[in-house]
């Protein structure tokens, strides 16, 4: 550690000074493990920041990206294209979108893929000749990346405050509700409660203004917080009465995080828009993609052939080496089944994680599909860590017996590489339980 220079790197979402203090440095990721500085080795309960899907280093992946850059490095997007661009917007038109989302533009990362979106969704009705439809609904404790659209849509109050005034949004309740606590999936109470909320936002502001609700099917970051069945549908109805576009955001669900290739496909919702990144290309190289159904794409399609239909678009879009990589990486989705694996490991993993409904200090433990959380009750830990919840206490617990988890306020967030096997889950249920029995 004494030959790292610490000092220069100002590292994002992060304790810069406490962490200086005493870094965590990663030196090595493989499968579902990772290596630390002092030689220990974890494993990775949270597929790196939700993306490493197919677990970490994969061979093809990196075959890819050399075959690629020694072919080609680089590719002018803007009036010109390469092959692979698209070959990979084919097939995830073909194989991971549900039908009727068949149009793809490539962003670089879900931040860029939310503000995409948002554009998409006002040039859409300035298309229309509606172009006083400009708010947007979203949902407290959202989390919609960092760039300025998806700030203003964020629903968790630190990615706000520091950054003043932003788009026009309004945001309806979260779908975490007291009533559905320890449900196995998606909770049985609340979807008309919550509906109704929508509705009443519409009433608020008349559909005439609003342009997009764009929800997470499942919030991530937020806490993972799992819709009441029947939620969904109810909002892609409210959507489509009231001529408002619906934007999934799906950088975290979308890519077998929840047994299929969307959200969208496997609760049969569809939206107008999905945003992915993440998994797009197993967190290899940055990507993103925006998928788009052909209405909202055809809308864009008029006027003069030999002027762009949409003033946007980024220097790296449709790179060549994150399309080797993202190609690379659905062919290991497609090849070894991992949608199907993480479908089937659901159950147990459903199992694992609700071992932890009588502990003293849980509030709350839920899952969907290969993602899960755990909420521990408010102050600090009896045999914790000076200035931390206790939920970041088990977290720090839980990494000595080598597990890593994400840990946010008083909930622990986990959600797996896809290639995860029993004795994985057993251990990172086990070391839970005892780094929670140590902290009290």
């Amino acid at each position: 550690m004494s030959t790292i220079n610490t000092e220069h790197y100002w590292m994002p979402f992060t304790p810069n000074r406490a962490f200086k203090k005493n870094p965590k440095i990663y030196t090595k990721a493989q499968g579902m493990m990772m290596t630390l500085a002092d030689g220990r080795e974890i494993i990775d309960a949270t597929a790196g920041l939700w993306c490493t899907n197919a677990g970490h280093s994969r061979p093809q992946i990196a075959e890819a990206v050399q075959r690629q850059l020694l072919e080609m490095d680089y590719a002018n997007p803007f009036g010109f294209a390469h092959e692979k661009a698209f070959e990979l917007a084919t097939r995830l038109a073909e194989e991971i979108a549900p039908a009727g989302i068949n149009r793809v533009f490539f962003t670089n990362s879900g931040s860029e893929s939310v503000d995409t979106a948002l554009k998409i969704a006002r040039a859409y009705w300035r298309k229309q000749g509606q172009g006083n439809k400009t708010r947007f609904i979203a949902r407290q404790k959202a989390y919609h990346g960092v760039n300025m659209g998806g700030v203003s849509a964020a629903g968790l109050t630190p990615n706000r405050a520091a950054f003043g005034p932003g788009l026009e949004f309004s945001h309806l309740s979260h779908t975490c509700l007291p009533e559905n606590a320890f449900s196995r999936g998606m909770g049985e109470h609340g979807a008309d409660k919550l509906a109704y909320e929508l509705e009443q936002q519409i009433a608020m502001y008349d559909a005439s203004n609003i342009a997009a609700v764009i929800i997470e099917p499942m919030a991530g970051a937020g806490g993972v917080i799992i819709p009441p069945k029947g939620y969904l549908q109810k909002v892609r109805e409210l959507c489509s009465e009231h001529n408002i576009l619906l934007i999934f955001d799906e950088v975290i669900t979308a890519y077998g995080r929840l047994g299929a290739g969307t959200a969208a496909g496997l609760t049969g919702v569809t939206p107008d828009l999905i945003t992915t990144a993440k998994g797009l290309t197993n967190g290899a190289v940055p990507m993103g993609a925006v998928l788009a159904s052909q209405q909202v794409y055809d809308a864009f399609m008029q006027g003069p052939e030999t002027a762009p239909e949409l003033f946007h678009g980024y220097t790296y879009s449709a790179h060549p080496v994150a399309c080797a990589a993202a190609l690379a990486t659905l062919d290991i989705y497609r090849d070894e089944k991992l949608f199907e694996r993480a479908a089937k490991m659901a159950k147990p993993w459903e199992d694992g994680i609700h071992r932890l409904d009588d502990l003293a200090l849980s509030t709350d433990v839920r899952n969907w599909g290969l993602v899960g959380a755990i909420d521990f009750a408010a102050g600090p830990a009896a045999n914790g860590t000076e200035g931390l919840t206790r939920a970041q206490s088990v977290a720090a617990k839980a990494l000595e017996k080598g597990i890593t988890v994400r840990a946010a306020g008083n909930t622990i967030m986990m959600s797996p590489p896809l290639i995860i096997e029993q004795g994985h889950i057993d251990q990172i249920f086990d070391s839970l339980l005892e780094a929670a029995a140590e902290v009290g």
